[in-house]
């Protein structure tokens, strides 16, 4: 079984100095190593060649943001697996071997993830994908491990195998036949959510995403947005709206989509309390480039599965801002 590793890079040669010894170290006897990289205008080419003279380099002639940048890149990458993998990611001994295990025990099984924890603190799940994400009945995401800014601490609690709802695009192991017959990833998500739009399509289409905890990296997180930047914020309402749009069952759709509205509406002014109106503005600014886009989300709809059992019918807003239940094993 062929194994790509992919990393997306834009600018990052500092990133690439810190992370990609681990890589190298653990994953070259068992996959090649490629950097995809996004119209760089520091060395990071130049440091990779001179350095890392084993890693073949796709060069994308745009940043065309994390969607755009691997469909560009995937196009010329031969491999039966590729895995996605974020510039600040630091592996760990043996991290594929359980991966490759379920791909070849499992045809079903088209995306894997594994255990995601926190690099500046290791005893923590960290945010992007923890141990695995669910939507929740509006939309939105969440994981074993983290449910919205509350990190539950690893104590062996998701060391299994399981089915899960998304995969983090920090770390995603995905089938390159499923990915191309998926047209890979939607671009008009530029950055964010769009690894879950990939994996609700692709269970769509009778595949599985599955978390593996035998095998775990650490994440930096928010190396090239942070939390605290409002355009992160856009993107995160916007293109979970999108995701409204394109994938939730037609009896639901109207329900979740007013709710929707009505509960990003309480998110903002919650920013406003909060003294954060910047961000109140980029929800405000996600729903009005949502509705200006409307029509072209609902075109998307296909093969749209009529089964509920894929996202989990309960409110991770009520749950954790009502009841106060912040670890997973607590939401009913």
């Amino acid at each position: 079984m062929k194994i790509a590793i992919v990393i997306l890079n834009w600018n990052g040669q500092k990133l690439l100095e810190q992370f990609l010894p681990s890589i190298v170290n653990f994953s070259s006897e068992e996959a090649v190593i490629y950097i995809a990289d996004n119209a760089s205008t520091d060395s990071s080419i130049e440091f990779i060649q001179k350095n890392y003279p084993s890693i073949k380099i796709v060069q994308n002639t745009v940043n065309g943001g994390y969607a755009k940048g691997y469909n560009d890149a995937l196009k010329f990458i031969n491999a039966d697996i590729y895995c996605l993998l974020n510039s600040d990611v630091e592996v760990t001994k043996n991290w594929l071997k359980p991966i490759i295990d379920v791909f070849e025990t499992e045809e079903k099984t088209a995306i894997v993830q594994p255990k995601l924890l926190d690099f500046k603190d290791k005893t923590r799940f960290e945010y992007a994908g923890a141990a695995g994400g669910y939507i929740d009945l509006f939309g939105y995401p969440y994981c074993r491990g983290r449910v919205f800014n509350f990190l539950e601490t690893d104590k062996g609690q998701f060391n299994d195998t399981t089915n899960i709802f998304w995969a983090s695009g920090a770390c995603l192991f995905i089938r390159s036949e499923v990915y191309h017959q998926l047209k890979g990833f939607d671009e008009d998500y530029f950055a964010h959510q769009e690894e879950i739009d990939l994996c609700w399509r692709t269970q769509n289409n009778g595949y599985q995403v599955k978390y593996v905890g035998k095998s775990k990296v650490y994440h930096v997180g928010g190396a090239t947005l942070k939390e605290t930047n409002p355009h992160k914020t856009f993107l995160n309402f916007r293109n979970s709206l999108i995701n409204v749009a394109k994938n939730v069952p037609k009896k639901w759709f109207l329900f979740v989509l007013i709710s929707r509205l009505i509960l990003d509406g309480v998110a903002g002014l919650k920013f406003i309390f909060e003294l954060r109106p910047i961000h109140s503005l980029a929800i405000i600014k996600a729903h009005f480039s949502f509705y200006k886009n409307f029509n072209k989300s609902l075109n998307k709809r296909k093969k749209v599965s009529k089964k509920q059992n894929y996202y989990r019918h309960i409110s991770v807003v009520w749950q954790y801002f009502v009841l106060g239940r912040k670890e997973f094993k607590n939401l009913k």
